[in-house]
């Protein structure tokens, strides 16, 4: 497996055609997309691009944002787009906000962030696009005409996991690959039933690039994945949320 960086790449602005940047990273890398290619792209230029900056100057924090804040002792502001952007809030306590998502997935502050972000116009944060498989499936829809490749699309988010320390990537947005690689009712090396191995190989992809995409001044917002064997398929990443009925830690 090759992993190959987009260096280069400007940075991105409300608006922006991010395939226009990608396909422009490309040619000054010198890399041509081949068939089987997996592009990954931060969330971050996306959602950039698709208008998710917003300003705390702007955001009238609710009273359950106020409590929590003072719980949490956090920005009224930011805690009152946290509650906007989840579906349910899973644990709190001093500098900690871990949250259901309305995307489906647990994670600190429902991926409201405020790193890498231009603060010279005012304090301001940068949510999740509202659907990153349909964001993901857009840029693979124009990949492929204009590249004439069958390549996979992974929209890539840092994330952390309850019981490790340290974030890696995941997968939050895929379209045109194989987000599950299901072996149960296969064998292993020895012939036994294999009953619960299912193989998250758009998280894998993701966390693969962010060894390059990195988390601070690495400026590569894209990386292309290459010679992984069959991972095109027809999935989205949102497949690859637990249902909340398995969810033990309720």
């Amino acid at each position: 497996m090759t992993l190959l960086p987009l260096r280069g790449m400007p940075l991105v602005e409300k608006g922006d055609d991010l395939v226009a940047h990608i396909v422009q990273g490309c040619a000054v890398n010198a890399i041509q997309l081949r068939d089987a290619d997996v592009v990954v792209v931060a969330q971050k230029i996306v959602s950039k691009s698709e208008g998710r900056q917003v300003w705390l100057e702007s955001v009238v924090p609710s009273n359950a944002a106020l409590s929590l804040a003072e719980q949490t002792d956090k920005d009224p502001r930011l805690v009152e787009l946290i509650l906007q952007e989840s579906s349910e809030v899973v644990r709190s306590k001093p500098g900690v906000l871990i949250t259901r998502h309305r995307l489906g997935h647990v994670g600190a502050n429902a991926g409201v962030d405020q790193s890498n972000i231009d603060q010279s116009r005012g304090e301001s944060v940068l949510l999740l696009p509202i659907d990153p498989d349909a964001s993901a499936n857009r840029i693979f829809q124009s990949l492929r005409s204009i590249t004439n490749r069958n390549i996979g699309v992974v929209i890539s988010d840092s994330s952390n996991r309850p019981w490790r320390l340290g974030t890696i990537g995941v997968a939050i947005g895929a379209a045109n690959i194989r987000v599950l690689d299901d072996r149960r009712g296969l064998q292993d090396l020895f012939g036994n039933d294999l009953k619960v191995t299912l193989i998250n190989l758009a998280d894998s992809i993701a966390t693969a690039a962010s060894l390059l995409m990195g988390e601070t001044t690495e400026q590569v917002p894209a990386v292309i994945v290459r010679g992984l064997t069959n991972p095109i398929g027809s999935d989205k990443a949102s497949m690859a949320n637990r249902p909340i009925e398995e969810d033990l830690f309720r």
